[in-house]
């Protein structure tokens, strides 16, 4: 239930997709992956998207947050599109987090902050990929870095510099925020409570129109409504496979080099080892050790002679002499190495005081002669030869490649047909056949091909190292596009006649909504329609229900507990299929006992919410403050651009 309250509460305060799309730009960035691209068209690089202050956020600005932040998207779903990001309003999450980001700095600098260069220099340093071996930053990697996201020096250091502005003005917001526990009592509680309302549908289809719609207007909808249409990128991959055999023979180890490798791990691997079990119990004086040993001579045991004095016996496991020296004494090492087994010798004097000793066993090895050694030799030089003959195989295509070799030419020479796939997408799946998949092989190739910026372009890599070879490229490449209209001319007809019915069926729901607040009960308003029209749902949930189907829940349950009793709200259906009328009729409010363990982490995601909360109210003020305004025409003009994009 716990879980439920967290879930319910962190959506309830803002903090759903919006805020996380945000984090995931932020630490983005962090990573250095924010781009500065350009090439919208009618749109240049340098065109106004906002103003902050004296600043601006450019559309060349936008673009390279957009093109990242589907990159990071597709390392963890390769079927998103630029589209699926839009529809979650995901340009305008882009631009408000650059203009906070400005605003933050400007903000700062007129309160007297400044961040220095050094700690810019120290936060370029953690990026992975920047790194030198100690640490401070590798300046061919930098440059490398900079080259590929098309940044100079001082724009990305500016970037740095705004976002550790940023994340010193509201990091304050995280500090002290304190929530009452009679505020979670009455959050607790409404997770809790229970809700009974009525859901009706109105569907398009039942008020679309009959007369079918003009060659002119199917035309007009398709030109605008491409993005609706767009199938999926998907590519062909054209593949080699073969096993070691492709590998010219191996040469055998020659003994001259297997007895150089002997004598260069001998010492390490094959010299006699003389290691012994040993037990041990330390005691203060010497005194003390005289004593217990003289119980051992007399016939008690190291143990209970210990256990008698409340002492315990070591055992310190199987150690070489050396090993044992470090942590007593030459003196002692050496008599107890050349002492028998079985039998508690000593007193020795050692750091920690003064030792009684017993050698439990022995564990030491003989060695082992060249011949000895031989067999595991040859096989240990054996293996590393495949893996430099692996190596030069793969450089020697790698070469081949790069001098112009295709992958037809690749498989001739190996004597292997090439194989081909279906149309694939991103993850793996052949276009058109819902739920079948890629031959198993290839899995972990599907992403690299997707990589590729061409077809054509072979590559080999090893699917099992040291077994099993593949030679492959895109054979292929069908970019995301909507079809021809001729193609699906019989869903742009019902897509028209669908956005036709759903505005009748909204001035319905508006009669129908009407009624309702005048007292009329819902079945006898929907019945005043004089429509055949789908049954009224009735609801009867707890909240706890509805939250536990995550984003699964109905949308239209989602609003009836978001809404106050008696009231009347009115939801569209997605892609115009319809409206829906939500009323409330009775709401119980559930009753949580103040003791319930589950307060403690429910207060403290609360305080995380409010945190939040007060974060965003700070950045609306630096944006106040500084002064902001958007151009909306160009961001308009940006979006329609990015639709057309992968």
């Amino acid at each position: 239930m716990i879980q439920s309250f967290r879930n319910f509460f962190n959506s309830k305060l803002g903090l759903g997709f919006t805020l996380g799309f945000l984090v995931l730009i932020a630490l983005a960035f962090a990573g250095g992956d924010v781009l500065n691209g350009g090439g919208f068209g009618s749109l240049t690089a340098k065109d106004n998207v906002a103003t902050i202050g004296k600043e601006r956020v450019t559309s060349g600005d936008v673009e390279g947050a957009a093109n990242n932040f589907l990159t990071q998207m597709r390392q963890r779903d390769p079927t998103v599109t630029m589209a699926a990001i839009l529809d979650r309003n995901g340009l305008e999450d882009i631009i408000t987090y650059l203009v906070d980001r400005k605003a933050a700095r400007l903000f700062g600098e007129q309160l007297g902050l400044h961040v220095d260069e050094t700690l810019v220099a120290k936060e370029i340093a953690k990026i992975p990929s920047v790194q030198a071996p100690d640490g401070t930053i590798d300046p061919a990697a930098y440059a490398r870095f900079l080259a590929d996201r098309r940044q100079t020096d001082a724009e990305f250091r500016a970037e740095v510099a705004e976002m550790l502005m940023a994340r010193q003005l509201l990091g304050s917001t995280e500090t002290g925020v304190f929530v009452p526990k009679k505020v979670t009592l009455r959050y607790a509680g409404m997770v809790m409570e229970r809700r009974k309302g009525a859901i009706a549908l109105l569907p398009s289809a039942a008020f679309a129109p009959k007369t079918p719609p003009t060659e002119t207007e199917i035309t007009e909808w398709y030109n605008s409504h491409k993005a609706d249409y767009l199938l999926p990128e998907r590519r062909t991959i054209r593949y080699v496979v073969f096993g070691p055999e492709a590998i010219k023979s191996v040469p055998a180890p020659t003994d001259a080099e297997i007895a150089a490798r002997y004598n260069a791990v001998k010492a390490t691997r094959f010299a006699p080892t003389d290691k012994r079990k040993l037990s041990q119990l330390v005691l203060p004086t010497e005194a003390a050790a005289k004593q217990v040993m003289a119980e051992i001579q007399a016939g008690k045991s190291l143990e209970a002679s210990a256990a008698a004095k409340g002492l315990a016996v070591a055992s310190l496991g199987s150690l070489g002499k050396a090993e044992y020296a470090l942590q007593s004494s030459d003196a002692a090492a050496n008599a107890i190495f050349s002492g028998p087994t079985g039998k508690v010798t000593g007193p020795y004097k050692a750091p920690l005081g003064w030792l009684l000793v017993r050698v439990d066993g022995l564990d030491g090895s003989p060695g082992k002669t060249l011949d000895q050694a031989r067999a595991e030799l040859v096989k240990e030089l054996t293996e590393e030869k495949r893996a430099a003959a692996i190596a030069e195989f793969s450089a020697a295509q790698d070469d081949r490649i790069a001098n112009g070799a295709t992958l037809t030419d690749l498989a001739k020479e190996l004597n292997l047909p090439v194989q081909e796939t279906p149309p694939l997408t991103a993850d793996g799946g052949v276009f058109g056949k819902p739920g079948m998949m890629a031959p198993e092989q290839l899995a972990p190739i599907v992403k690299a091909a997707y990589g590729m910026d061409q077809a054509k372009q072979p590559q080999l890599t090893q699917l099992v190292p040291g077994k099993t070879f593949i030679l492959f490229d895109v054979g292929t490449l069908t970019p995301a596009a909507a079809p021809p209209l001729a193609e699906i001319r019989p869903q742009v007809i019902t897509d028209i006649q669908l956005s036709k019915g759903a505005k009748l069926a909204k001035a319905a729901a508006d009669k129908v909504k009407a009624q309702l607040e005048k007292g009329v009960p819902i079945d006898v308003a929907i019945a005043s329609l004089g429509m055949t029209l789908p049954p009224i749902d009735r609801v009867d949930k707890a909240r706890a229900e509805v939250q536990a189907q995550g984003q699964n829940a109905a949308k239209p349950e989602m609003l009836l507990f978001s809404m106050a009793k008696g009231k009347v709200r009115l939801l569209a259906a997605p892609r115009n299929r319809g409206w829906y009328v939500v009323t409330v009729s009775e709401v119980t409010a559930g009753k949580v006992a103040p003791e319930d363990p589950r307060l403690v982490g429910l207060q403290a995601d609360l305080q995380n919410s409010v945190g939040s909360e007060y974060a965003g109210q700070l950045r609306y003020g630096m944006r106040t403050t500084v002064g902001t305004t958007r151009n909306e025409a160009n961001t308009k003009q940006l979006k329609k651009q990015l639709e057309g994009s992968k």
